[in-house]
């Protein structure tokens, strides 16, 4: 049972969550859209364009190939931002955003796993610079999260260090596993997306959560349990004593790197041919 705190004789466990739609209820990175323009990083077409991927996003969720332009276009349009300046704006701005959109299902499935001694690890497409923060806000043990590559100049070039997408995320939980003796048979996950199915295939106890289509046909035909979450509350409205600090985090994975990133892409583009055919 969830409550039920865990054998310390036993090995580690740990709870892997999605963050979009599984923890908060809209794109993280889309969300600072708004902030990023006001700080004078994109303009007002660009702020347009991600308000309206926002709106799609929100609507029915994004398709590989949706996804992909997405972050190609992301990728290309923080070219030459810098680093310092976006961090400064995530934490200026992050209350404001992201804690009003918080499932309160979500942060209390999170204090569960807390108290029953398993570590909370958050696991997202996202940007770390947005992730990282967010991660602290809800009490994350870990983070794996998008890198993008920063210049000797402190400025993003533009490429992609390391994405965590499709495969690339299970194999982050294999290896956290491995690093920190986690025993994944007696772990859990949750996600909302298809595209996280071999992350939820990696653990003893996957869950969907608010899933797409095609997440909620495979996890019928597999016996998952299908969550719903609809109540976004601030979590100091929610636990107005909550007197827990911001645990340290966060590992990224980076060292996964481009290899591992192009397998999650090629499984997942083979896998929508053999669905769709």
């Amino acid at each position: 049972m969830l409550g039920v705190v865990e054998n310390h004789s036993l090995p580690r466990a740990a709870a892997f969550f999605d963050l979009d739609k599984t923890v908060i209820a809209k794109s993280s990175t889309l969300t600072f859209s708004k902030s990023f323009y006001q700080g004078g990083l994109i303009n007002r077409r660009a702020a347009l364009r991600t308000a309206y991927a926002q709106f799609v996003f929100l609507a029915g969720g994004m398709d590989h190939d949706q996804m992909e332009r997405m972050r190609e276009y992301l990728s290309t349009l923080c070219r030459g931002w810098n680093v310092r300046q976006v961090r400064e704006i995530v934490a200026e701005t992050l209350h404001d955003l992201i804690d009003p959109i918080i499932y309160d299902e979500a942060a209390s499935l999170i204090e569960r796993h807390h108290a029953a001694g398993r570590d909370v690890v958050i696991v997202s497409t996202s940007g770390a610079e947005v992730v990282e923060p967010i991660g602290e806000l809800l009490g994350a043990d870990r983070v794996v999260a998008t890198r993008l590559v920063v210049g000797e100049d402190g400025c993003y070039t533009g490429e992609v260090e390391y994405y965590a997408y499709g495969p690339t995320k299970a194999e982050a939980v294999r290896e956290l596993a491995a690093s920190e003796g986690y025993d994944l048979d007696r772990s859990h996950a949750y996600s909302d997306s298809v595209t996280d199915l071999p992350m939820l295939q990696a653990v003893g106890h996957p869950h969907a959560v608010n899933p797409d289509r095609a997440l909620r046909r495979e996890a019928v035909a597999r016996g998952w349990p299908v969550l719903e979450f609809r109540k976004p509350v601030r979590l100091k409205q929610r636990l107005p004593a909550l007197s827990v600090p911001p645990r340290p985090a966060l590992v990224a994975m980076a060292a996964l790197g481009a290899a591992a990133a192009t397998a999650g892409l090629v499984w997942y583009a083979n896998r929508r041919r053999t669905t769709t055919a």
